[in-house]
């Protein structure tokens, strides 16, 4: 009878220390699942701009961007759209760094003075705070696209943010891949990646290459350039475009109209030995269809790679797959997926 009662006994204990146990678990659980869910609503609570877009974006926040820190330089090529120019200045004008801005201009007649007024107009309302932004017109007398890597003899900074007047990136984005810029400041740092890789078809007996656009970059997870349609470089590279590279270079450019940003970045990887950086970065494209969407733009591409290997003598580009990304807004998710 004793012996029946210990046993009911133990196991009764046993019962209750395994209930204790689940309910601690339990509430551990729980405790785990309420912490995620008010730091997932601290997140979107603080981030509810960039879920709505990008126009809604503020960044002139002093947390966000030290001013004391150099700035950069804005070079925007453009080409009678000059409702696309008024959209891109209104709207890089509000990034934190965007220290002066010089418009390639290689239309036959000269900007418009309403087109200047305008411009000047928008420049002046964001200068708040002392900031000053230089608007300045670079005019030149014939139509070339190396009118776009033309020495700036009064660049006042070091770092160039090259851009077309048809995208528009968020001033985070932009702001980023200066940050990662000024990491390696020798190196070309951009949104729009490309690759080149050898021609290994059948009854090619020499050494050829193939350019690939960026469903290329998709599937091979690699990378060789960033274009200049949307990249960070150092002005020394402008002066090395205009002075340095192979006249013949910039002539083949001008006939074919075309490759002048796959000369650049040439001209970066003979420098550097090293690869570009693609930067993470969301683009919106804000004007109709470019050369890229014609016909046969990929074989010319190709044309271009292989006459430029030529004038350089060798394959100056670096492969890499390494992508610059802001962890700010992507490490909650990993660690999100890490605990479930």
């Amino acid at each position: 009878m004793v012996l029946s009662t210990n046993i009911h006994n133990r196991r009764m204990t046993q019962r209750l220390r395994i209930a204790a146990i689940s309910a601690v678990r339990s509430s551990k659980l729980t405790l785990l699942f309420c912490c995620l869910t008010l730091f997932l609503f601290l997140i979107l609570a603080t981030q509810t701009p960039s879920f709505l877009g990008w126009e809604h974006e503020n960044l002139s926040s002093p947390d966000y961007y030290d001013v004391s820190r150099k700035g950069y330089a804005l070079l925007i090529n453009t080409w009678k759209r000059n409702d696309l120019l008024k959209r891109s200045i209104s709207h890089y004008t509000s990034c934190p760094g965007l220290d002066s801005i010089h418009i390639v201009w290689s239309e036959p007649n000269a900007p418009s003075e309403s087109l200047k007024q305008f411009l000047n107009h928008v420049v002046q309302s964001k200068a708040i705070n002392g900031r000053q932004i230089e608007l300045k017109f670079d005019i030149n007398k014939e139509d070339s696209l190396n009118n776009r890597f033309k020495e700036v003899k009064d660049l006042k900074l070091d770092a160039v943010f090259s851009i077309d007047d048809d995208i528009i990136f968020p001033c985070s984005s932009v702001e980023l891949a200066f940050s990662v810029w000024r990491s390696a400041p020798d190196a070309m740092v951009g949104f729009v990646p490309r690759i080149h890789w050898v021609d290994q078809s059948k009854g090619n007996m020499k050494s050829r290459f193939v350019y690939g656009g960026w469903w290329s970059v998709w599937w091979m997870g690699r990378y060789s350039m960033v274009l200049s349609k949307a990249a960070f470089f150092h002005k020394k590279y402008l002066s090395l475009y205009t002075n340095k590279m192979p006249a013949s270079l910039r002539e083949y450019t001008t006939k074919n109209r075309n490759c002048e940003d796959i000369a650049m970045s040439f001209l970066v990887a003979n420098v550097t030995g090293a690869p570009p950086i693609w930067v993470k970065g969301k683009i919106n494209e804000i004007g109709s269809t470019g050369i890229s969407s014609l016909g046969g733009h990929t074989e010319k591409r190709t044309e271009c790679v292989n006459r430029f290997v030529a004038e350089f003598g060798r394959m100056p580009l670096v492969t890499t797959s390494v992508k610059a990304v802001d962890s700010r807004d992507t490490w909650f998710w990993w660690s999100i997926v890490y605990y479930l």
